[in-house]
């Protein structure tokens, strides 16, 4: 099982929130769709027992230190989009900022799932590929911390509400 996450905003507690979630749930893998924001969250990512995958957000400020703070978490610095391979899987990971690249992404036919963030509104849908949105960390835009997790097996997604 892996988990998903994006929009966390610089809500620390929320962080810590989602963070004590995936090591309780035991998740290999952590997909961050962007928008960590300052680099002041990247050490909260410490706790996390899971291996991250990070990519950029529209509102990450300081992109230098925050890749800087990444690296000190053995993480190459990101980019824009990620092609991962977890679990015998093709995963895309993207934040998702225009609707035309995610679209594309979909249409390709080159992944089994894709992973986005931006709207901060938790959604899942599609088969092939299965696209999922896991909401807002922060909770700002809907009022609810969501967070997902993904069966690789069974291609199975769920939100979670923190």
């Amino acid at each position: 099982m892996i988990g998903m996450m994006s929009d966390t905003h610089d809500k620390l507690e929320a962080v810590d929130l989602a963070i004590d979630f995936f090591n309780g749930a035991g998740v290999k893998h952590v997909l961050h769709a962007g928008d960590l924001n300052s680099p002041f969250v990247v050490p909260h990512f410490l706790k996390l027992k899971a291996k991250l995958h990070y990519v950029w957000g529209n509102n990450d400020g300081d992109r230098e230190r925050i890749a800087a703070r990444l690296e000190e978490l053995g993480m190459a610095p990101p980019d824009n989009f990620a092609s991962l391979k977890i679990g015998g899987r093709r995963i895309a990971l993207l934040h998702g900022t225009q609707a035309e690249i995610v679209d594309s992404v979909v249409r390709s036919g080159s992944y089994d799932v894709v992973v986005r963030g931006h709207t901060h509104r938790f959604k899942i849908y599609g088969r092939n590929p299965l696209v999922i949105n896991p909401g807002e960390v922060c909770g700002y835009l809907t009022g609810k911390k969501t967070v997902a997790t993904l069966d690789l097996t069974k291609l199975h997604a769920e939100i979670v509400e923190l």
